[in-house]
């Protein structure tokens, strides 16, 4: 298993500087939110998806790339893809939101619909990739995916050199990977806390099993992180640099979109949300200055309306 490294991480940063927003760390109430619903496709999903796309080879750009994606991952590629003249495939599953169907479309990528969960994507992506010569860039398990995703840890080091504890969303692990790793070789003391719905606690059974552990189903608001299971190269991530993984239920994720709108004026999907209903609930033992990764912001208007009591 070969670990990411900080000067990957650190060369990803210069890579990806024109195409990734250096989002802001807001101060709501002591609590430091890393917001990264400001990115351009609203998502921190940007940042792993340039990272890879922008190092392919010529030939593999004109032929294009595809990836499997519940939406944000799907947009990201779709953005980077057009913005480096490539083609893009993005296999979304059926129950996937409008928003992010079409924000996929609209970034000019093509969209196929398949089954309900990331192995039933995966496989029609593989397929796919391998009838049309495309480039397959995966939305969580692959070193380049975590390495530019380790670029917010970066950043949340620079804005607040004094963090104690950082609480990172978990889906199928590429960020809190990569966040993970950036901040614990550059500071070992900062607590690291992966936060997952209770409905999609396929890294907390992972951790149990001392391996990755597939669930049999799962279901949350959290549409994100809703992976049955994480990744090989994740979970090795996580085993050695995450602290603890706390799970949250549904009407607390909803309270919390409420609450960043309400607080904030900041519009969180709730799998960005999630993270602030953990530091609300009390849970993972944090330690000095809290900073909360919020990771998104594409929610459909109609949900987004009844979570903040419209």
């Amino acid at each position: 298993m070969e670990f990411v490294t900080l000067e990957e991480i650190r060369d990803a940063r210069a890579r990806i500087e024109n195409a990734a927003v250096y989002t802001p760390l807001l101060d709501v109430d002591g609590l430091l939110l890393k917001c990264e619903n400001l990115q351009p496709m609203g998502a921190f999903k940007i940042r792993g998806a340039f990272n890879m796309i922008a190092q392919l080879s010529a030939d593999q750009l004109k032929r294009g790339v595809i990836t499997y994606s519940s939406g944000n991952h799907g947009q990201a590629v779709a953005l980077a893809a057009k913005s480096l003249g490539a083609p893009a495939v993005i296999v979304m599953p059926t129950t996937a939101p409008a928003v992010k169907i079409e924000g996929c479309k609209g970034y000019g990528a093509e969209v196929i619909m398949e089954g309900t969960t990331s192995l039933e994507r995966q496989a029609r992506a593989e397929k796919e990739a391998r009838e049309r010569g495309l480039t397959i860039v995966p939305p969580f398990d692959h070193r380049l995916i975590i390495i530019g995703q380790g670029t917010a840890g970066l950043e949340i080091l620079e804005q607040c050199p004094d963090v104690g504890t950082v609480f990172v969303p978990a889906g199928g692990g590429g960020l809190v990977s990569g966040v993970a790793t950036a901040i614990k070789l550059s500071n070992p003391s900062v607590r690291i806390v992966a936060v997952e719905p209770a409905g999609a606690p396929k890294v907390s059974r992972s951790l149990e099993a001392g391996q990755p552990t597939t669930l049999p189903s799962s279901a949350s608001i959290a549409d994100g992180l809703m992976n049955l299971r994480p990744g090989d190269l994740t979970f090795a991530h996580i085993q050695k640099y995450v602290d603890e993984v706390v799970t949250v239920g549904e009407a607390d994720i909803a309270a919390a979109v409420g609450w960043l709108f309400k607080q904030a004026r900041i519009v969180a999907e709730p799998s960005g949300a999630i993270t602030t209903a953990a530091v609300h609930l009390g849970l993972g033992h944090p330690v000095g200055q809290v900073v909360a990764i919020v990771t998104g912001g594409n929610v459909a208007p109609e949900k987004f309306a009844k979570y903040i009591g419209v």
